[in-house]
């Protein structure tokens, strides 16, 4: 039931904000709304997937499904990459609104706005795509191939690349005279 009613909240916000859309005059979305539609998506992409892994689970255990029994043809290694596509973005389901919240008080603070909005919301939208793919990386030792142990390897240090970059824009957004632009 949580995570029906999650995915239905989620439908909801992208709803609202499709519709009536949250602008504040001619300024556009504050970085913590833009946070929360990022995390929306996220959580709209990644839970009908647990949804199916727990379901498959279910039908194992109590109506003799064999989709996770090695020794009936099943994959045991399928329920790790369906729980751990879900169970690494939800990392960045937790964080992502607390970026949006760290950019508007660090924007209150310096008294100015948030240094490179735009590119805060690439950034964030960058974490997103780049969240959802690299699930993978804690199961290097169920028997990946070569390849797809590096590819995820990959992924999972370009994450580095935005979040280098909301640091580096937080920490422009302290530099300078209070309500200048830089």
């Amino acid at each position: 039931i949580s995570g029906i009613s999650s995915f239905l909240s989620s439908v909801n916000f992208l709803s609202t904000i499709a519709v009536l859309g949250v602008t504040n005059g001619a300024k556009p979305w504050c970085l913590f709304t833009w946070a929360i539609v990022f995390t929306a998506i996220m959580l709209i992409v990644t839970l009908p997937i647990l949804t199916g892994g727990l379901l498959m689970l279910v039908l194992d255990l109590h109506l003799n499904t064999q989709f996770y029994d090695a020794s009936f043809n099943g994959d045991p290694v399928l329920y790790q990459h369906l729980f751990w596509f879900f169970g690494h973005p939800e990392v960045y389901i937790i964080i992502l609104p607390a970026f949006g919240v760290i950019s508007q008080a660090l924007s209150t603070s310096a008294g100015k706005s948030v240094f490179g909005g735009p590119t805060m919301i690439l950034a964030m939208g960058c974490i997103t795509v780049l969240g959802a793919l690299v699930w993978a990386h804690h199961m290097m030792t169920v028997g990946l191939e070569t390849d797809t142990r590096a590819f995820f390897s990959a992924i999972t240090m370009m994450i580095a690349i935005p979040t280098g970059t909301k640091i580096f824009n937080w920490l422009s957004t302290f530099m300078g005279n209070p309500f200048s632009t830089i």
